[in-house]
């Protein structure tokens, strides 16, 4: 079975503040984000692997060396697939956001994974790419908020602290503009998170297929009422 050696789970959290800070300083340094993660994760990543592995679906994409990021480059294939899909509403989101599949590993630190385990480093990367999947699923949008409460869904899933930790730090920045009601919006989606199934274990290539309402009710998500709220401009008052 596959394993991480010690310096690989080790937490550094001098590295982590100070990626942090960096990130606070200047948001648009998105590598920063990775390097958060990567030295806080701990055994998150290891934990996630090995439960991933003992699942029928894990041990299919493992012995078949899956791509996930492949599958979602394929923009052909999901523009096939029915209007109502996974697959084609997340093509129909991409293109409106402007984003392509590869957009998180431009982001993501260079050889984050080159240093594992094959079957590790394919766990992780699948877990990576799926992020903009849980976007479309979650509804939750691309807007500060909207990362800000994926994060702490996110964190639910994986229990990642650097996960946890960018969350914090985002919500916090948040509640100068929408006050207690971040961190209520934050905590709603954590507990959406804990409440669904384990999404990095489920087989996409598979759901992207079927219809998005029911791969929603499939997967125990709900929809995002304290984001939606917040996000929704309030009446102007009557002159």
């Amino acid at each position: 079975m596959a394993d991480m050696t010690d310096n690989q789970t080790r937490l550094q959290p001098i590295v982590a503040f100070r990626a942090l800070r960096r990130l606070i300083a200047d948001p648009q340094q998105t590598h920063e984000v990775f390097t958060i993660i990567r030295a806080l994760s701990g055994p998150a990543l290891r934990n996630g692997y090995m439960r991933f592995a003992s699942t029928e679906t894990g041990r299919t994409v493992l012995r078949e060396k899956r791509s996930l990021l492949a599958t979602l480059q394929n923009r052909t294939a999901l523009a096939s697939m029915a209007p109502d899909s996974l697959g084609r509403t997340y093509l129909n989101w991409a293109i409106a956001e402007g984003l392509t599949a590869d957009g998180l590993v431009e982001a993501s630190a260079e050889g984050e994974f080159s240093q594992l385990d094959e079957s590790i480093a394919l766990f992780g990367t699948r877990q990576r790419d799926m992020h903009d999947l849980w976007h479309t699923l979650t509804q939750y949008g691309r807007d500060e908020l909207g990362e800000a409460c994926l994060l702490a869904f996110t964190y639910a899933q994986t229990k990642n602290r650097g996960v946890g930790v960018i969350c914090l730090a985002g919500l916090t920045k948040l509640a100068q503009r929408y006050g207690l009601a971040a961190f209520r919006a934050g905590w709603k989606a954590y507990r959406d998170g804990a409440r669904a199934k384990w999404l990095p274990g489920q087989d996409w290539e598979a759901l992207l297929a079927q219809p998005i309402d029911d791969v929603r009710r499939e997967l125990r998500l709900t929809e995002p009422a304290r984001y939606w709220d917040l996000r929704t401009p309030l009446p102007t008052a009557a002159t």
